[in-house]
């Protein structure tokens, strides 16, 4: 009896699709850029050489088993580029195979690849940049977004300290521009949530850290005055890793190193995502990493869409995934839905430490007008972003 009403179910759940056009083949391009790492104090933690593509895969095997059950296929035809040239010769190959293409580049290089004449009515997910600006006044309407903003990353954090009643923080950032955009990030998350900043200080001591750290960190934080947080503002992951606990005052340490707000962790275990880590890492043998959930999530989305509404026809698709029905399951404990103005995947942002799931955000008590996930980020109302518009 348990199993008959479980076939009637699937049977109640697929029929809307098996009831649309069968044999439907979908083709997915992901495209990425090479970008030379800077150089770090400490190579402890080597960046994979399949991060982004490794969870565009785990995302495509994801849309195949759905689709066995309903006559659909899906391809992913992938490319890696050193050069600017080979990297937007790709892109328009890959557009003339598919109007879908997940995209792992600097927001420059997603910006020439929406402007090109065969991007025109495509649908480019940015998997790799967290750029503000991508999703402000430099928004494209042909290009979405999977992976977080760093604005999102620290609105979740501020939101957690908010109601830690940790209020007052220093700010530790490096000259990486990377680590100036969160900086600037974490400056607008505090003044938006109340907090004050104390101090700010540059990192750019070049001394060997794993020598020197208990002597030279105490020196750098003891004139700071009483705080509650020290924020770190290191994107590489050069020097933020040796703060922690050679602070002048004992002080917890959050940003891009002890308490870290993501798109995703290995520690992330609640609402099926043990099922998904467990996927990922038989498939590359290592833990899925923010980038490699953001392609995971812009593969489904194209997946989603093609399942739901049985056509791969990219004007059906773009109206379903910015449609009040469209929902992704991205095992973060809600509906992964699109905002309609500045096409950014809204999200529950994960705050984890190294060894475990912290808090999830937006926090109990922050709400919204219309979706309290859009506490997170930039809200339609500060948005620059009019290329959504009409």
């Amino acid at each position: 009896m348990r199993r008959l009403l479980m076939v009637c179910l699937i049977a109640t759940w697929l029929f809307p699709v098996l009831s649309a056009e069968a044999d439907v083949h979908t083709t997915i391009g992901y495209l990425e850029k090479v970008v030379p790492p800077p150089p770090v104090l400490s190579n402890l933690d080597p960046i994979p050489g399949d991060l982004g593509l490794a969870g565009a895969q785990v995302g495509l095997s994801d849309n195949e088993t759905t689709g066995r059950f309903l006559n659909q296929t899906y391809l992913l035809e992938s490319r890696i580029e050193e050069t600017e040239e080979g990297f937007l010769t790709a892109a328009r190959e890959l557009l003339k195979l598919s109007p879908y293409l997940v995209l792992k580049a600097p927001a420059e290089d997603l910006l020439k690849v929406a402007d090109l004449p065969e991007a025109q009515g495509a649908i480019l997910l940015n998997a790799g940049a967290p750029d503000n600006e991508l999703r402000n006044k430099s928004c494209r309407s042909n290009l979405l977004h999977t992976l977080p903003s760093r604005s999102m990353l620290t609105d979740a954090l501020a939101q957690f300290s908010l109601k830690k009643k940790w209020i007052v923080w220093v700010l530790l950032s490096g000259v990486h521009p990377g680590d100036v955009a969160y900086a600037n990030a974490l400056e607008t998350s505090a003044r938006k949530f109340g907090i004050r900043i104390l101090a700010k200080k540059i990192w750019e001591f070049d001394a060997d850290m794993r020598r020197n750290a208990a002597q030279e960190v105490p020196l750098f934080t003891q004139n700071f005055g009483d705080h509650h947080l020290v924020v770190i503002a290191d994107e590489p992951g050069d020097f933020g890793r040796y703060v922690a606990y050679n602070t002048w005052l004992a002080r917890p340490v959050a940003g891009t190193e002890g308490l870290v707000p993501s798109a995703w962790d290995r520690t992330v275990e609640q609402w099926g995502a043990a099922q998904l880590q467990s996927r990922f890492e038989k498939a590359a043998g290592r833990s899925m990493q923010p980038i490699d959930f953001a392609a995971w999530a812009a593969v489904r989305t194209i997946g989603e869409a093609v399942t739901r509404t049985g056509s791969s026809n990219k004007g059906v698709v773009r109206d379903y995934i910015f449609s009040e029905k469209f929902e992704l399951a991205g095992f973060k404990g809600r509906p992964l839905t699109y905002r309609r103005w500045n096409g950014q995947l809204r999200q529950p942002i994960p705050i984890t430490h190294p060894r475990a799931l912290v808090a999830m955000a937006p926090m109990e008590g922050f709400l919204h007008q219309r979706n309290d996930l859009d506490t997170l980020g930039i809200d339609q109302a500060e948005s620059g972003c009019t290329a959504f518009e009409g």
